[in-house]
């Protein structure tokens, strides 16, 4: 008899909703976590002081709660203590001259914010989330769709039915314009570019990426129609609650168990796993695989017979900027210096548009950015009982940080030869973010109480799929997205091994804590 009808490899959030899927439909499910806990950027730790909890990695879940996945199995979690907290401020962003701009969730007050940016954008920002809600079902479905399905033909087929030919050619014209040019052409006011640009490096792109300008529209839809959750407690209690779902279920989780290979027969089909302390697990259904493309083809399958397309695919994958966490804990709450921001769930700090694509650029050019894009994040103010009474956490990410350092482009920090992040570095580059911090909360310096902070290395040696600490699973411009996604050769979530299947960041719907392709291989198979 099988160890288990599917066995999957890697205990993020993909892997822990193919699971809860495939349980409900009466599978036996073995998940293998290579970490002491599952969860994958899900990770909850007391890493600055006692009593100070802090999401280490991922901590918002607004692509979860509006997912197709939550609707399926979101109730079940729940019943595994799985609860959110929120606030009616899911965003604002923060230029130098302390100008700043709230996102809210109440569209009158988001249209008068912005009308008082400019007078022109309250207007515009009522036509264009007016115009993406009549296309919402058809931007999500194509978004979050199994791509290569008689479903998905289907729904292309209506709308095409809908708006004519030329219509639809023109809706994918449009889809396909870069956040730059959309939102110079939308919106007047530098507070409103500024406010929307930062989220298109949270989706793995660059003010410049073809198709941003339609993640702005999307980033923008979701926060006002349901805010920026986060898990009450920490997101680890979001993996307890899938792993007492998967247990009911008669599934497992297995941490400390890393797999070494898929066993694959003579008929090039996966039959199960190889695990580093010697032991061998078997499938019957299937294996499934929740980890980067060098990891699947330079681990997993070391060894076994890969067409050349798929040899040349995965020299050719390419994975995108690095990322970086700071953490604080402070024995006071943040006092901004700009009404109306302490209860906002993210803030960007940045110059605006141009800001944010220096910094990218820096970035990708392999440097330190001079000025770099700083998301404040502030779990405390959602939820008050992740440090002690009376006092608060910030996490901060910084989604422009190179993967291989080539220099520094304020030419303040010293860098290695060899391109690699060391602690000093990291500090150093930590220093230059607390710098502008203090320059937009009056109490900061007699707040904080202690930092922690993770470079790309530190990320990636968290865990191994955050290549180069790459925390989308890949480069995510159009040419490796949708149906090239991880490689061209890719059809939904199968591989050139029957049974085997790949899911993950890497794979179609992309990154983020939707668990879209855990979902949607959840959903196709028996």
């Amino acid at each position: 008899m099988a160890d288990a009808d599917y066995i999957i490899v890697g205990g993020g959030i993909n892997a822990l909703v193919a699971a809860a899927m495939l349980g409900k439909k009466g599978n036996r499910v073995l998940v293998l976590e290579r970490e002491a806990a599952a969860g994958g950027c899900l990770r909850t730790e007391a890493i600055t002081a006692p009593g100070f909890i802090h999401d280490v990695m991922a901590t918002t879940f607004v692509l979860f709660t509006t997912s197709p996945a939550y609707a399926a199995i979101g109730a079940d979690l729940a019943r595994h203590g799985l609860e959110f907290c929120n606030t009616r401020n899911p965003t604002a962003v923060v230029l130098p001259d302390g100008r700043h701009l709230v996102l809210s969730t109440d569209r009158a007050g988001n249209i008068a914010a912005f009308t008082a940016a400019n007078p022109a954008d309250g207007e515009a920002f009522q036509q264009e989330m007016d115009r993406f809600g009549a296309d919402a079902g058809f931007v999500f479905g194509l978004l979050g769709g199994r791509l290569w399905s008689l479903d998905m033909l289907k729904t292309v087929a209506r709308e095409a039915w809908k708006r004519g030919l030329r219509g639809l050619a023109a809706f994918f014209g449009e889809a396909l314009i870069p956040a730059r040019p959309y939102l110079e052409t939308r919106y007047r006011s530098d507070l409103v570019q500024g406010l929307f640009a930062p989220w298109v490096l949270h989706c793995g792109l660059n003010p410049e990426s073809t198709y941003s300008g339609e993640m702005v529209k999307v980033i923008g839809f979701a926060l006002e129609a349901a805010g920026a959750p986060i898990v009450r407690g920490g997101a680890i209690n979001a993996v307890r609650a899938f792993e007492g779902l998967i247990a009911e279920q008669g599934g497992t989780v297995r941490t400390d168990a890393e797999v070494i290979s898929v066993t694959v027969d003579g008929a090039n089909t996966a039959r199960g796993v190889r695990l580093a302390d010697g032991g061998t697990l078997t499938a019957a259904k299937g294996v499934i695989c929740s980890v980067a493309p060098s990891q699947l083809y330079g681990k997993l399958l070391a060894g076994q017979p890969v067409p050349q397309a798929v040899t040349e695919g995965v020299a050719r994958y390419r994975y995108g900027k690095g990322d970086m966490q700071i953490h604080y804990a402070l024995r006071e709450k943040p006092k901004w210096k700009g009404a109306g921001l302490d209860d906002v769930a993210l803030i960007h700090l940045t110059p605006g548009l141009d800001g944010v694509s220096r910094a990218a650029n820096e970035a990708e050019r392999g440097l330190l950015p001079a000025v770099p894009t700083i998301c404040v994040g502030q779990p405390t103010a959602l939820d008050p009982g992740r440090a002690p009474e009376g006092q608060a956490i910030l996490w901060l990410q910084l989604p422009e940080a190179p993967r291989r350092i080539k220099g520094d482009a304020a030419g303040e920090i010293a860098t290695e030869s060899d391109g690699r992040w060391t602690d000093a570095i990291r500090e150093r580059f930590a220093d230059r973010v607390e710098a502008i911090l203090r320059r937009h909360i009056e109490n900061f310096d007699s707040a904080v109480i202690a930092r922690k902070s993770y470079s790309p290395a530190d990320l990636e040696a968290l865990n191994v799929n955050l290549v180069g600490g790459d925390p989308y699973g890949g480069y995510c411009g159009i040419d490796q997205f949708f149906i090239w996604r991880p490689l061209g050769t890719t059809i939904n979530h199968a591989t050139h091994v029957r049974s085997l299947y790949h899911i993950g960041a890497a794979t179609h719907p992309g990154p983020g804590l939707g668990g879209g392709s855990g979902y949607l291989l959840g959903k196709a198979l028996d």
